[in-house]
This record gives structure tokens, C-alpha cells and sequence, in this order.
């Protein structure tokens, strides 16, 4: 059983074999990433009633097939994507249609998942019931973008609200997607691990140097709420800031970034520039895939400052995370313990792993 205590000046981290086991990572789909909130796509992919959109929710983890909809009402739908009658996948391509049909046996549906018609059943007692509906999924939408969960365990707004609350006057409509700066990095290393290190600013000055010229270490700031946790980086003197109003607790700071993560694996990191979205995707023990989307508002501001160096600074988490995950393979490591001034993000992680995985 994982156990992490409240108190941090008490608390040991997770035990190595966390990271390695594999029961550990086949038991955490379930308990833990069936039951959180996930990225689903920008609305813009959904946009004209009649369309359709099929996605994967996690590929490589939950492996989910997921249908959105926009029925021709213009009402938005996420269901599943699977036929109630055999299991085949139903819509395979997407675009403008009247229904949906799954080719196998010719079980029809309309655009919001209730089940229309099946041939050859007309003799079946009870049919249809609500089992031969599409099964209907939460949503919620955020500036451009549409989250979606399996079986939330907590709802959207206990995991997002305090973000939305506290920079209202970030518009995120105002960001348009760059394929060009969005990149995908695969990481030899559990999806934790890499977790845990963008929860803390105590490495930046070991291992970021270039990074560590721009934020002001010292005065790097920590928030914890239930599902998620907010940091702040300070610039230094002369470098790139946000204009924050005065209606905002953080008038007259030098904010450079507000580091956002959701848990258990979103990052939302706000820049002067823009935004940059991180989804972290487990896709074994000990390999993960890191989704950098990149969102910009300000194309001048992009190219000065935290941006110049993203690149620089993934492939340096990278670095760092890979040789943590050779070290806790080794039988002479079973965990350590927290800085309770610098660690708070990383030991709330911990809380909320072991909270989950004995549910």
C-alpha cells in the first residue's frame, strides 16, 4: 500500500517501485487516468453542426475511442465510440454527416449518441433499452478547448477553477495554435517522474542554467489546491513580464510564467508570449511521451525570453528524468525525502497517487 504523509517535514517519496513496477503502472489506467480529467481536442475541430471528430483519449494508456459530435442543433456531444451491438468502432473518419452508422451490422445512431435503428431485430424482447445508446461522457470547455473524463472522481471546475479564477484576463481565444513550435519528445523514463520534476523549481539552478538567468530563483513561488497546483516564476530585473490589471492579486509583480498543472499529467504554462500545453502520456513502465502545444498571442514576445529556450530546457528535463529512472531501478535506492520549502508541488503529487491507487 502507498502511504505519504501530510507533513512534509515527516513524509518519505513514493517507493522506486513505483516506477518500476508494472503492476503499478497497468493498476494507475484504471485508478488513476480513468478517473481524471484530459485534454480532448480544440474546439475548432468540432465546429459546423453535422460534424463529426473520432479521437483516442491517451493513446498508448487508456487507449479510449471517443466520438465528438455536434448534432444539427448545433448542441455538442462526447460519446463513446464504440457500437452497442458487437463492439466495432463506429465512426472511422470523421466529417459532415446526418447519423452514424456502424458498418458491421448497420446499427444507426443519431449525432447525439441515441440509438435509431438496427436491422434484423425485430423479434428481441426489450430492444432497444438505454444500453443501446452511445454512452454519454462529461465534458467542459475552456477558451478553445474541449476536457473529457472516463469516470471523474472530481468535477471540472474543482480541477480547473482555481486557474480560471485567478487570470481571467488571459484570454486564451486569443492564442493560435503553431505547429511549427508543437513537438512531441519520448522520454526513457515513467510518466511520474516526469511529473514530479516540473512540480518543483529546486533543480532550475542545477540543471537549467539558461533558464535560471531569466526566472529569480529565490523568489520562485508555490500554491497547492486539491486537484491541482500553481507556480510562479519572478523575472529577473529587465526581463519579458506580464501586464497584469490592477482587479488581479498579482498587480505590480514581475510575473513571467504561471506554471498550471492538472492533475495527473496537464500542464498549463502561461508566458508573456502565450500559452504552452503539456500533456504528459504514459505509454509503458518506463517510457513516456511529452506533447508540447504551443499557442501563441504575441509573435515578437515569443521570440525573446522563456521561449527562445523551451527546446533547450526539455531536452534537459529529459536528460535529468532518464537518469532518475536508471537510479531508481537500483536495489540499493527505495525513496527519499522532501524539501519542505521547495518540494510542496512534488509531495502533493504523492498525496494524490497514493489517495487514488487505494481507492
Amino acid at each position: 500500500m502507498l502511504f505519504i504523509d501530510e507533513d512534509i517535514t515527516k513524509a518519505s517519496t513514493l517507493p522506486s517501485a513505483f516506477y518500476t513496477g508494472k503492476e503499478y503502472f497497468e493498476a494507475s489506467k484504471e485508478k488513476i487516468f480513468a478517473r481524471t480529467w484530459h485534454l480532448a481536442a480544440s474546439l475548432e475541430t468540432i465546429k459546423t453542426p453535422g460534424q463529426t471528430f473520432p479521437f483516442t483519449l491517451l493513446p498508448g494508456s487508456l487507449d479510449e475511442p471517443l466520438l465528438l459530435t455536434r448534432d444539427t442543433n448545433d448542441v455538442l456531444h462526447c460519446t463513446s465510440n464504440v457500437c452497442t451491438h458487437r463492439g466495432n468502432i463506429v465512426c472511422e473518419h470523421g466529417g459532415i454527416e446526418k447519423s452514424l452508422r456502424c458498418r458491421y451490422h448497420g446499427r444507426r445512431f443519431e449525432l447525439n449518441g441515441k440509438f435509431s435503428s438496427m436491422p434484423e431485430f425485430e423479434n428481441v424482447q426489450d430492444f432497444p433499452s438505454e444500453k443501446d445508446h452511445l454512452r454519454q461522457l462529461p465534458f467542459s470547455t475552456w477558451g478553445g478547448f474541449l476536457f473529457t473524463a472516463l469516470f471523474p472522481a472530481f468535477s471540472f471546475p474543482e480541477a480547473f477553477g482555481q486557474m480560471i479564477a485567478r487570470i481571467p484576463w488571459l484570454d486564451p481565444t486569443d492564442f493560435h495554435y503553431s505547429s511549427h513550435h508543437s513537438k512531441d519528445y519520448l522520454v526513457n523514463a515513467n510518466w511520474a517522474l516526469y511529473c514530479e520534476n516540473y512540480l518543483e523549481g529546486f533543480h532550475i539552478p542545477f540543471v537549467h542554467a539558461s533558464l535560471n538567468q531569466v526566472l529569480d530563483y529565490g523568489t520562485y513561488a508555490y500554491e497547492i489546491y486539491p486537484y491541482s497546483n500553481l507556480q510562479i516564476g519572478y523575472a529577473r530585473a529587465g526581463e519579458e513580464t506580464f501586464r497584469i490589471p490592477q482587479t488581479s492579486p498579482d498587480f505590480g509583480k514581475h510575473i513571467a510564467a504561471y506554471y498550471y498543472w492538472i492533475f495527473p499529467n496537464l500542464m498549463l504554462n502561461f508566458y508573456p508570449w502565450g500559452l504552452s500545453i503539456n500533456i504528459v502520456k504514459p505509454l509503458n513502465v518506463n517510457q513516456t511521451k511529452v506533447s508540447f502545444l504551443t499557442y501563441i498571442s504575441d509573435q515578437e514576445k515569443f521570440e525573446q525570453g522563456v521561449a527562445a529556450m523551451t527546446d533547450r530546457v526539455e531536452r534537459e528535463d529529459e536528460a535529468i528524468v532518464e537518469n532518475v529512472q536508471r537510479g531508481v531501478r537500483s536495489r540499493l535506492y527505495e525513496n527519499g525525502r522532501y524539501s519542505p520549502t521547495k518540494e510542496k508541488g512534488t509531495h502533493h503529487f504523492h498525496r494524490l497517487i497514493a489517495q487514488f491507487m487505494q481507492a
